[in-house]
Parts: C-alpha cells; sequence; structure tokens
C-alpha cells in the first residue's frame, strides 16, 4: 500500500501532466478539452494544496 509520500508524487506527477495537455488544447483552441482538462486540473491542485504542497513553481496554469 502506498505511503502519503507516494501519493503526492503522483498527485505532483499527475498535476504536471495535466497542466502539459491543457497547454497543447488551449494551443489548439480545443475548448471542450481545455474545459474537461481544467476540472481535472481543479481537483488536483486542491487536492495538493490540501496535502501542504507549495504549488508556486509547478502551478504553470495559475488559474
Amino acid at each position: 500500500m502506498p505511503n502519503g509520500l507516494e501519493i503526492t508524487k503522483a498527485a505532483i506527477d499527475d498535476f504536471k501532466e495535466i497542466q502539459e495537455y491543457m497547454v497543447i488544447a488551449k494551443e489548439e483552441n480545443a475548448d471542450r478539452t481545455y474545459a474537461k482538462l481544467k476540472k481535472k486540473y481543479l481537483a488536483l491542485k486542491a487536492i495538493l494544496q490540501v496535502a501542504g504542497v507549495n504549488l508556486t513553481d509547478i502551478d504553470e496554469i495559475k488559474e
């Protein structure tokens, strides 16, 4: 069973990946895709904030 650090690392990795996809979706004017990704982005951001992760350096979208 994963410990808290492993769960946090997985969430950070997911957060970074979602941001990469959001940038691509925005560049391609894929509004529906961007909106779906944004929901996941906001959920991951909330989880990481509750976990005490400083998002200053890893949050590229800043929404």
